[in-house]
């Protein structure tokens, strides 16, 4: 928008680069605001004469400031146009436009050194006003302008531009009651086109996504990307929740379909996460966190789905939170501690060696389950400190038993990739005395599924300090055999959901018989876990493993029960009885 001069004491509006200004009393005040200008300024007469031209609108038309232009016809003053002929009939045409329809008009023109940007517009008086700019800088301001609004890649709506929209449909939710719905998108399976197909490919895709937004949402609404594979939409005048799940279920639909791009047939799907806005409609940055809340849901209950969110979920957000700040705070007040499970050798019916499982008694929580805490220290990190107090201390106390007893440590995958693992599992054998013989260390089939190279260089290195590495969980994971035939493991673990089927599903007697004689050739132990009848006891014995582990022996026990539980059967023999005999 353009100054107007009213009675030549009032400028209403602003110009590119300007600001409005208020009563304007004396021609001296009113020569200092003009000059003041970023662009050019021509003001003309209901004659079409010049009645005043600043000095920035001299220079862009390549005019002498020396030279005098008030009082001359204005198309003198901006004429003859560098282009030509045709210029100067255009310009004309305009300049008719702008009197005649008493409207704003804006174009760029050839004019003096360099091209220019104008905006014409009527004065209250019937003259008229002419803002002049480099057409250069008008376009860089127009980029600067889309930059600040569109995402790049796509062409939608970016993240500040989404946050705006959102404010602006909040207020008027406020004003009108006006009801909205805001939908978290997330790609499933996006990952696996970049890190397969490379990122070229994954840009390529994502402008598809883009387009296919843009097809099933409305006029008003507003389709944004967030950044990476996230996007979301703004849904204005939602009646109730049935329209938002109708486009849900679209989004869902229209993007889960296959993609050809550059060749290639790619699959990926989408998880939407749907916030109402209603009378009682929480702060905007709440109902995007919202959504997000019920596109985490939508992911966990399968992906390739919706779901609304719900106060629940706010609930177990902060309980999540919470629980966070609690696990931060348990290690450095000692609220760990270690339960120690045996294992037991078919052959001699001896102990052989415990494993070692973490607890965590919580002042007000009481007990709290592995299952609960273990993944979230995964998420947050946490685990790699967690991890190695359980080292350490479990060869603290693994040296207070005899000899022949080892000790079993789980590495999480977060672990096994941290540089320090091996100076780590050094320290705590060095630091406790425990030899290393003693000190079997864990690792899930997942863990070693990457980096094949840089694993098998880890698991050397830790070999090399004489302790031994089993594999855990076997046969669940999809490189089972190619890490046999890699790594000399020294024994295999096999999951309890195979034992726990053996008295009934034929296959899973197959399975053990299979992985023992695979042990058996490879010269590994092999231990089956969760052995809690005897009917499943003896099947294993049938099928040649050579360790079991489980309830029938003994359920994970404090450190000093572990001791006491070898008391009550003898310390030479070792023999094992079931827990609730020995303990009793």
């Amino acid at each position: 928008m353009i100054p107007v001069l009213g009675d030549g004491e009032v400028l209403h509006g602003a110009g590119p680069g300007g600001v409005a200004a208020a009563s304007l009393p004396d021609a001296a005040a009113l020569s200092a605001y003009v000059e003041s200008l970023r662009h050019g300024l021509i003001l003309v007469g209901q004659d079409g004469r010049v009645a005043l031209c600043s000095r920035e609108a001299h220079r862009l038309l390549g005019i002498a400031v020396g030279i005098r232009v008030v009082g001359r016809p204005v198309l003198r003053l901006l004429g003859p146009p560098a282009g030509g002929r045709d210029d100067r009939r255009r310009l004309a045409a305009h300049l008719r436009h702008a009197l005649r329809g008493r409207e704003p008009v804006s174009f760029d023109a050839a004019l003096g050194p360099m091209p220019v940007s104008l905006d014409l517009s009527p004065l209250p008086d019937g003259g008229w006003s002419v803002a002049i700019e480099e057409a250069a800088s008008r376009a860089a301001a127009r980029r600067a302008a889309a930059g600040g609004s569109e995402d790049t890649l796509t062409g939608l709506a970016n993240r500040a531009a989404f946050g705006r929209r959102l404010e602006e449909a909040h207020a008027g939710l406020s004003r009108t009651g006006t009801p909205f719905a805001v939908l978290a998108i997330d790609l499933d399976r996006f990952k696996h086109v970049n890190d397969t197909l490379g990122h070229e490919l994954g840009d390529a895709v994502l402008r598809v996504v883009a387009q296919r937004l843009r097809a099933v949402v409305r006029d008003g609404d507003c389709a944004a990307r967030l950044g990476g594979d996230e996007f979301a939409v703004l849904q204005v005048g939602v009646a109730d929740a049935g329209e938002a799940e109708v486009l849900a279920r679209r989004i869902v639909d229209l993007l889960g379909r296959a993609y050809v791009v550059q060749g290639h047939l790619v699959a990926i799907g989408a998880s939407v996460g749907i916030s109402l806005a209603g009378p009682d409609a929480v702060p905007p940055e709440h109902l995007l966190r919202h959504a997000d809340l019920a596109l985490y849901r939508a992911k966990a209950d399968g992906r390739d789905t919706f779901r609304f969110f719900e106060p629940v979920m706010d609930e177990r957000l902060r309980a999540r939170r919470e629980l966070e700040l609690d696990l931060r705070k348990a290690l450095a007040l000692r609220q760990f501690e270690l339960h120690f499970q045996p294992q037991m050798n078919l052959s001699t019916d001896r102990l052989v060696g415990c494993e070692a499982l973490i607890r965590w008694r919580h002042p007000t929580r009481g007990m709290v389950s592995p299952a609960e805490f273990i993944p979230l220290a995964e998420e947050t990190g946490l685990i790699v400190p967690i991890g190695e107090w359980v080292v350490r201390t479990a060869c603290r106390e693994a040296v207070l038993w005899p000899e022949s007893l080892s000790v079993a440590v789980n590495l999480s995958p977060a672990q096994f990739k941290s540089r320090k693992l091996v100076e780590v599992v050094a320290s705590a054998l060095s630091s406790s005395g425990l030899a290393p013989r003693r000190l079997e260390l864990e690792i899930t089939e997942g863990v070693l599924l990457q980096e094949n190279e840089a694993n098998l260089a880890t698991l050397h290195a830790l070999r090399d300090l004489g302790l031994r590495i089993s594999m855990d969980d076997f046969g669940t994971g999809y490189s089972s055999l190619n890490y046999l035939r890699s790594f000399p493991f020294d024994k295999i673990k096999i999951d309890r959901s195979f034992v726990a089927d053996i008295s009934t599903k034929p296959d899973c007697v197959a399975i053990i018989r299979a992985i023992a004689s695979l042990g058996l050739s490879f010269g590994m132990t092999t231990v089956a876990e969760g052995v809690e009848t005897a009917d499943q006891m003896r099947r294993i014995r049938d099928e040649g493993c050579t360790d079991v582990q489980g309830y029938l022996i003994s359920r994970p026990v404090p450190a000093p029960d572990i001791l006491r539980l070898l008391d009550r059967q003898g310390a030479a023999a070792h023999v094992l009885q079931p827990a609730s005999e020995a303990l009793r």
